[in-house]
């Protein structure tokens, strides 16, 4: 009998298995492919909500886990995938810098918000008034990180790469057994492919696609995310990644045509140079109404577990809650009700 089966191994999924493996469990994975939202995600870790000036849940302590978290997996794998990135937040008026003097002045933000206005010098970029700084950010090479830690556990044996039938599930007080495979837990990390597990469906989990474009350009030489109505991401060998939409009525994984145009639409309002698409991707945020992951064990069978909703900012949250639902399981610790699936 092993320790545990993971069902998913987007960013949750990944979270958990690490933990798992920090603590010396057994384990094996089950991951079909058919979710891509980790996959295409931006990739940036960063503690403020730029569009109000607030600092997103819990930012100070999920960035105590998450980067030494990451740089421990780049160590393991022997990659790099962790990049100190600045973030500008472009100001559309005097008003708006402001707003971002108050917000500096606030204890919860003071320490990630730098008061010093910061003056445009790329051409490229229509920056009438300044950019406001935001410290403690960066990036993760997320799909790198994903490909990189699949193929460290296909070769351990622990990744079976399939999609899995929630019904030939077999439930026992004490383990659970699934294609001959016993288990003492089972964590369920499907993202938005929740929606087709029997055991958790129930929750509200509701979905938020997002569209990213690809694009190049020679004359942008931008080494920093910049913030607008949309980022531009720098990935580099002049690459940016813009975005990203957000659309909770379709519920496909394509891309489309109206995202492409709204997020041409913006990032032709602040910038001047020319530049071609190179690819476009699309994934469904697993979101949540009150936007706060959904955590915690079956109310029924005490050896099914959930660990999704990570929404838009799961580089932090990941992580974090990774390491609470562990600790939830083997040490019996209580969840917060803010996270708790009971609060449902």
């Amino acid at each position: 009998m092993i320790d545990y089966i993971i069902v998913g191994f987007g960013l949750a999924g990944l979270s958990f298995v690490e933990e798992l493996e920090n603590n010396n469990k057994s384990y094996k994975v089950y991951e079909d492919n058919s979710q891509q939202s980790s996959r295409v995600a931006g990739g940036l870790y960063n503690p403020v909500i730029l569009k109000r000036f607030t600092a997103a849940w819990l930012a100070s302590e999920q960035l105590r886990v998450a980067v030494p978290f990451y740089k421990n997996i780049e160590a393991k794998l022997g990659i790099s995938v962790v990049h100190k990135l600045p973030v500008l937040r472009r100001f559309n008026g005097v008003e708006e810098q402001n707003l971002w003097f108050e917000a500096c002045d606030k204890p919860i933000l003071s320490t990630f918000l730098s008061s010093e206005l910061i003056r445009n010098k790329n051409q490229a970029l229509d920056i009438p008034f300044h950019y406001g700084k935001v410290n403690n950010t960066g990036r993760i090479e997320v799909e790198k990180m994903l490909t990189s830690y699949s193929d460290y556990i296909e070769k351990k044996g622990c990744l079976i790469k399939e999609s899995f039938e929630h019904n030939n599930l077999i439930i026992d007080s004490d383990y659970i057994e699934y294609n001959g495979i016993k288990a003492r837990n089972i964590v369920f990390s499907e993202g938005f492919g929740v929606k087709n597990n029997p055991f958790f469906n129930q929750l509200p989990l509701q979905g938020n696609k997002g569209e990213y474009l690809i694009i190049k350009s020679k004359e942008l030489k931008l080494d920093e995310a910049v913030k607008s109505s949309i980022f531009i991401i720098p990935l580099g060998d002049d690459l940016y990644k813009v975005g990203a939409t957000y659309n909770n009525q379709d519920k496909t994984a394509t891309t489309t045509d109206v995202a492409k145009e709204q997020i041409e639409r913006k990032l032709e309002q602040f910038l001047k140079v020319t530049y071609e698409i190179v690819d476009q991707v699309a994934g469904i945020r697993p979101t949540t109404k009150d936007r706060r992951p959904l955590v915690g064990t079956h109310t029924e069978y005490k050896n099914l577990h959930i660990i999704n909703g990570l929404g838009s900012r799961g580089i932090l949250i990941g992580p974090f809650v990774a390491q609470k639902l562990y600790n939830q399981i083997e040490k019996t610790s209580l969840l917060e009700r803010e996270i708790d699936i009971r609060r449902f």
